[in-house]
């Protein structure tokens, strides 16, 4: 799916109005229709509405819900005229004219300086105050009306994008902010959404398709995506009646060490359930009785040393090689990493420990190339570069790192972020707070080096990767909660992630 900046949105509305044709104020309808929908499948015709229309398009849809509601037994609602500008779009005043042919219907009017209406902890707040188009904070007496109804209210339902909310990241956005409880966006998830500075402010949200014209999607440029499982499905390699394991690759993971040999198991298991075809486990001594026990399936090439990663191993008979999963990062194991990385140009995925350890050694930064994948988390990440203040602070600057390393990137967390050499953005739309458990991503790991070794590009390896982990998740969770999900219970489900996406 792809993702539009405000400048797009402002572009794909016309369009659509344009081409399919239809007037702006029947697209209001539409989208106000959606919204309507929505409302009426989660709340009761009891429940007491509080409605903040602003000047613009955002407030002609709070207008036009409004009258909606109202006309189908909604009656608890006060609608709430926020006089922001002396010029009101030309469909707010036309849903305005609607709204006022309703003669029971309260509505007020609020200027500056008025007294804020009020509202207790049961008022559902409709937040239509500004839209998707705003460019400055919001100060002064409506910085206060917005932190007032954060204060006093429990339940908001921003239309479209929180009010003081900017479409395109927030950063440097010090005005007031609606803190929704909801957000109902259209067509497609606002970019801002996607960062953890912003999810006080969005709450849960739902895109609802309001019919925008789909040749504008096909025709414009963008390069930032959100994948679904269409896009996966698309990727996922069918297997054929003769296939036999040596198509499906030979997988080196180098992981493990004395205290740490769990970090291995995770992994390897990760990968052999995501259809590798032979896998390699490259550990000390002292893990090679637990990987043989824990992990039958996998083959095993014991290290040198008897306690962590002392040697490159031997690599010219792997597909693809994962490193980095509890091998430490003593002296010993930064000698071998780097051999590693200098030897080995193949298809690769650098985690954990790894990339703590070229954390440390910058100057290694020169033998990064398209053909590598790093996963870190953000603090990791952070130790990669440098200090960050913001969660979109830290994804522009994890694009400028791909752009000027060409490893592709992806930074986990929620809305894991998949960065790739062409300066594509992907964010993953599977997942949940259940997996922030350890070793989650050491079966990422093992994921995505199975994917690798199966001769997927490392681009699609890790958005299939990154997908297929979530969804194993999402599964998962749906059995146990958040609280109970650990990292086996995702390797478990892998199976009907794939069964999921393909069926």
């Amino acid at each position: 799916m792809k993702i539009l900046n405000s400048k797009q949105i402002r572009e794909c509305d016309a369009y659509t109005i344009a081409n399919e044709p239809i007037l702006s104020i029947d697209l209001m309808e539409r989208a106000s229709k959606q919204l309507f929908t929505w409302i009426t499948k989660n709340f009761s015709d009891s429940d007491e509405f509080l409605v903040l229309a602003g000047t613009g398009n955002n407030g002609g849809d709070a207008l036009a819900l409004s009258r909606l509601l109202f006309r189908s037994g909604y009656i608890n609602i006060r609608v709430c005229l926020l006089q922001i500008s002396k010029t009101p779009s030309k469909d707010y005043k036309i849903n305005l004219k609607r709204l006022k042919e309703i003669n029971d219907i309260e509505i007020i009017e609020l200027k500056q300086n008025d007294h804020f209406p009020k509202a207790c902890d049961k008022t559902i707040v409709i937040d239509g105050i500004f839209g998707s188009g705003l460019s400055r904070p919001v100060k002064g007496y409506w910085a206060d009306l917005i932190n007032h109804i954060n204060k006093y209210s429990n339940n908001i339902i921003s239309i479209d994008i929180p009010s003081g909310v900017y479409c395109d990241g927030n950063t440097g956005n010090t005005g007031a902010k609606i803190k929704a409880t909801t957000t109902l966006t259209f067509q497609f998830p606002k970019m801002s959404s996607l960062f953890a500075d912003n999810q006080e402010y969005f709450g849960k949200w739902y895109a609802l398709d309001i019919g925008l014209h789909q040749d504008f999607f096909k025709k414009v440029h963008v390069n930032h995506f959100l994948l679904d499982k269409n896009d996966i499905k698309e990727l996922i390699k069918k297997r054929r009646t003769f296939d036999h394991k040596g198509i499906f690759g030979h997988a080196l993971l180098i992981a493990g060490n004395y205290c740490k040999n769990g970090a291995a198991i995770l992994s390897a298991k990760g990968c052999l359930r995501s259809g590798v075809g032979l896998l390699t486990v490259h550990v000390p001594e002292s893990g090679r009785e637990i990987i043989q026990t824990a992990v039958p399936e996998a083959m095993v090439h014991i290290d040198e040393s008897e306690i962590g990663y002392n040697e490159p191993a031997f690599l010219n008979k792997f597909a693809a090689i994962g490193v980095g999963p509890g091998i430490g990062t003593k002296k010993s194991v930064q000698n071998a990493l780097f051999k590693l990385l200098e030897n080995y140009k193949g298809n690769m995925v650098i985690d954990a420990d790894a990339i703590n350890i070229l954390s440390a050694n910058k100057k290694w930064f020169k033998l990064l190339n398209k053909n590598i994948i790093l996963t870190p988390h953000p603090g990791e990440f952070d130790r990669l570069t440098h200090k960050h203040n913001s969660a979109y602070e830290r994804f522009v600057t994890q694009c400028e790192f791909t752009k000027k390393h060409k490893a592709i990137v992806a930074l986990k967390g929620a809305y894991t972020s998949i960065t790739a050499p062409n300066c594509d953005v992907f964010f993953n739309s599977t997942g949940n707070p259940g997996m922030a458990t350890a070793g989650s991503g050491d079966v990422l790991t093992g994921v995505i080096l199975s994917l690798l070794a199966q001769g997927y590009s490392p681009v699609d390896a890790a958005k299939a990767g990154v997908f297929l982990h979530g969804l194993a998740g999402d599964i998962a969770a749906y059995e146990t909660g958040f609280e109970a999900l650990i990292a086996s219970d995702i390797i478990n489900n892998l199976g009907k992630a794939f069964k999921n996406i393909v069926k």
